[in-house]
């Protein structure tokens, strides 16, 4: 089974990677940067439209490594410093904003170490998940594990550019490939075909609470298509021998799973505890409420949105309004 869901159709359709559009982009962006280079006098108006159309480039592809260098080219003949800098940000974004990574713009010269900086990025750090495997390889997946556990994939683009790296991975180690998918899926829990592929994975496998588990994410997000419905449907009819019934996990497994996916999906660090707050009958709110006040406060949501569903599935309908707010934010 192919795992195709890396293309993310819930999100906005810029996100996904239009090649043709990119290629064409920066057809137009080189073009204008070789005006701007042969005719001085016309140079500030044809570096503006090559800057355009760098930006055009990366907006419609950002998997192509020479969009990003196209449009740092742009930044650094128009001596703009500033543009420069968000051109890296943006691609560390893509890049799972690694701290190791953000750490070193600081307070860096752009204009003379920006270009090397995005270079040097992209040769340790591919865009392309071919190239990218063929630098990280089999040796290299337990590594890279565990720096994924230390990104954040919350971006749309990081998810998608990570999906595709995950890719490579699932041939040769499925267990792992199973562990990092988790993660990603924690960061952006709305991407229901990710849910649906997981499913279908562990179905293959004979592994049904954790299939169950997926699906029902997959129709928490997607209530359209009915994956944790036809799952249930798919197990009763295995089940041999009269007045038998599938039974679906229990609530202590339930709760096991969306705690380890509230673990998972923390992009940083646990947010500090806000002092004890009190309500006007002097009550003093749970710490479950507190935490879930925190995470909110931290922007902590995919985090909040597993803590909720926790609590509401376990009868605490006071979370509800926590869930909402978290899964709209998501």
């Amino acid at each position: 089974m192919r795992v195709a869901f890396v293309v993310e159709q819930s999100g906005s359709g810029l996100q996904h990677p239009r090649r043709s559009l990119g290629n064409r982009h920066r057809a137009q962006a080189k073009k204008f940067l070789q005006l701007a280079k042969s005719d001085p006098e016309m140079a500030n108006k044809n570096l503006a439209w090559a800057e355009q159309a760098a930006r055009q480039s990366v907006l419609h592809d950002f998997t192509h490594e020479a969009n990003w260098t196209i449009l740092s080219e742009v930044k650094l003949l128009l001596s703009d410093s500033d543009g420069l800098r968000a051109v890296l940000e943006d691609l560390f974004t893509i890049l799972g904003r690694d701290p190791e990574q953000l750490k070193q713009l600081g307070s860096l010269d752009m204009l003379s170490h920006g270009g090397e900086l995005l270079n040097a990025a992209l040769d340790t750090d591919p865009l392309d998940p071919d190239a990218w495997w063929t630098v990280v390889g089999i040796s290299g997946i337990s590594e890279f594990e565990s720096r994924v556990l230390k990104l954040d994939l919350s971006d749309p683009r990081a998810n998608i550019l990570f999906g595709r790296r995950m890719e490579r991975v699932r041939p040769v180690d499925e267990e792992a490939f199973i562990r990092l998918v988790r993660r990603l899926l924690a960061h952006r829990p709305m991407n229901h075909e990710a849910w649906i592929e997981l499913g279908l994975l562990h179905e293959k496998r004979g592994e049904n609470d954790d299939a169950w588990f997926s699906y029902d994410q997959a129709q928490t997000h997607f209530p359209q298509i009915p994956a944790r419905d036809n799952f249930r449907k798919r197990m009763e009819k295995r089940i041999d021998g009269v007045g038998k019934r599938w039974q679906t996990p229990d609530a202590d497994t339930r709760e096991l799973f969306l705690e380890r996916m509230e673990s998972l999906a923390m992009k940083v660090a646990t947010p500090e505890m806000q002092p004890e707050e009190t309500t006007e009958e002097g009550t003093g709110i749970s710490d479950d409420e507190k935490k879930l006040r925190s995470l909110i406060q931290a922007d902590e949501f995919a985090a909040a949105f597993f803590l909720a569903r926790r609590l509401v599935t376990a009868g605490d309908a006071w979370a509800q309004p926590y869930l909402d707010q978290a899964q709209l934010n998501l």
